[in-house]
C-alpha cells in the first residue's frame, strides 16, 4: 500500500424505518455497528471515524473506541439524504477543522457486518498497487441464472422474450460472461481528488474487490438480519471458518 493515507468512514444515522435502532441492535452478541468498527480499527486504515446524528449511536461507537470528530447535521440524516453528501461532509469537515486530507476515503456501512479486516486490508493493498485506478468497490458474482443472457421479460400477448440476444448452443453456465453486483457495497474506496471533482464514489477506472456470496449479505430487513446473525454465530463457534466442529481423535 506504500504511503497511501486512507480515511475510513462509518456512516450510521438514527431513525431507521425498516429495522428500528438497526445500527446498534444486538446481533450475535454485539451491536451491529461493532462488527464494522472492530474490523476497521484492526486494519491498515490511517484513521477511522463515525458520521452520525444519533447520540446513542455516538455513545456506543465511542465506547468501542471509535473516533467521533463531529455530529452529523440533521439535514444530512434524512431518509432521502444521498450517501455521497454524507461522505463529502465528513471529508470537508476533517480538512476545514483539522487540516486533515487523506489520499483516499473508504466508506464502510454497518449493514455489511460480514466484511472483515482481511477484506479491508485486501482492498487497501489492491488499490495501493494500482495507482491508475481512482476507485474500488466490493462486488459479488451474479448468479448465472440472473444475468442478461438468461433473463426473460414479459412481452405482449402474455409471452416471454429474451432480455439479451442469446445462442442456444452457448447456453451453458461455463460459457456465459461473468457479471458482478455491488454487495451493499461492503466497501467503497475512492481517491479524495476524484471524490471532490466528481462528487461521486465512482471514478472512471473502478477496481473490483470480489467477495464470496457468504460474505456479501447486506442488511435491509429482518430476514437479512437473521441470516447475518446465523453466519456470525457460526463464525464464532467455528473460528476456522469451516462451519464444522473441530475433529477430535
Amino acid at each position: 500500500m506504500g504511503s497511501l493515507k486512507v480515511l475510513g468512514l462509518i456512516p450510521a444515522r438514527g431513525g431507521s424505518k425498516g429495522i428500528p435502532g438497526k445500527n446498534i441492535r444486538p446481533i450475535a452478541g454485539k451491536p451491529l455497528i461493532a462488527w464494522t468498527i472492530e474490523a476497521a480499527r484492526a486494519s491498515g486504515l490511517d484513521r477511522v471515524i463515525l458520521s452520525s446524528d444519533d447520540p446513542e449511536i455516538i455513545a456506543t461507537a465511542k465506547s468501542l473506541g471509535l473516533e467521533v470528530p463531529f455530529t452529523r447535521p440533521a439535514e444530512l440524516a434524512l431518509d432521502a439524504t444521498p450517501g455521497i453528501d454524507v461522505v463529502f461532509h465528513a471529508v470537508e469537515h476533517m480538512e476545514r477543522v483539522e487540516g486533515y486530507r487523506p489520499d483516499a476515503v473508504m466508506l464502510l456501512q454497518p449493514t455489511s457486518p460480514l466484511r472483515t479486516t482481511a477484506h479491508i486490508d485486501a482492498a487497501l493493498e489492491l488499490f495501493g498497487n494500482r495507482p491508475e485506478a481512482d476507485s474500488l468497490v466490493s462486488v459479488v458474482k451474479a448468479p448465472h441464472n440472473m444475468i442478461p443472457e438468461t433473463l426473460m421479460k414479459a412481452a405482449p400477448g402474455g409471452f416471454l422474450e429474451s432480455v439479451a440476444a442469446w445462442d442456444e448452443r452457448k447456453n451453458l453456465r461455463q460459457a456465459k460472461p461473468a457479471y458482478f453486483a455491488r454487495n451493499g457495497a461492503a466497501i467503497y474506496l475512492v481517491r479524495t481528488g476524484c471524490l471532490i471533482s466528481k462528487r461521486s464514489l465512482y471514478g472512471d477506472k473502478i477496481l473490483p474487490l470480489e467477495m464470496d456470496k457468504s460474505e456479501s449479505l447486506d442488511i435491509d430487513d429482518f430476514f437479512d438480519f437473521e441470516m447475518c446473525e446465523y453466519i456470525l454465530k457460526k463464525r464464532t463457534a467455528y473460528p476456522d471458518g469451516s462451519g464444522r466442529l473441530p475433529h477430535k481423535d
